[in-house]
């Protein structure tokens, strides 16, 4: 994609998410690998206030089920290559599940789907000029990773737009 073709995606998914519910705080999880819908969600997310939680593509189901329940996503953009992982993980959610938007996997399509709703249908009814708000503090939260502890349960850490800033400069 070109820069102007990233924005207008990028865009496009932020107004999806918007009429998904998804607002200012709610946490927008994905467990992707380098794809562009992963680099899509890190633009997305922000600019409508939301909080992005990249989930490693390493975990185990159990760890993707805790981080998922304990960053209270709203919403999980998750990809069909790592079905063996997250379809139990989902399970272990049960009604607690978010709303799950799969990224097809052009190398296994027979893979079965998660949520129903595949990301390129989700983004395609966004408006590609959508007005972002953009944060409105700077203090508010960015996005929310998990680090793999010795003493259990991973523990999270959320940066801030601040923050983020700062350590880009």
């Amino acid at each position: 994609f070109t820069y102007g073709e990233l924005l207008a995606r990028s865009r496009r998914l932020a107004h999806a998410l918007t009429k998904a519910g998804i607002r200012r705080g709610d946490t927008v999880a994905i467990l992707a690998p380098n794809v562009p819908a992963m680099l899509e969600a890190h633009y997305a997310a922000p600019i409508i206030g939301a909080v992005l939680n990249p989930i490693n593509i390493r975990l185990d189901a159990a760890t993707i089920a805790f981080c998922l329940q304990h960053g209270e996503a709203k919403l999980f953009l998750a990809d069909r290559e790592f079905h063996a992982t997250i379809a139990p993980a989902l399970e272990k959610l049960g009604k607690a599940r978010p709303i799950v938007i799969d990224i097809a996997d052009p190398d296994a399509p027979a893979l079965p789907s998660f949520g129903g709703v595949e990301y390129e249908s989700f983004i395609a009814s966004g408006d590609p000029v959508f007005a972002v708000p953009g944060p409105q503090d700077e203090w508010d939260s960015i996005c929310l990773l998990y680090t793999s502890g010795t003493t259990g349960n991973p523990k999270g850490a959320v940066y801030s737009h601040r923050g983020a800033y700062l350590g880009a400069v």
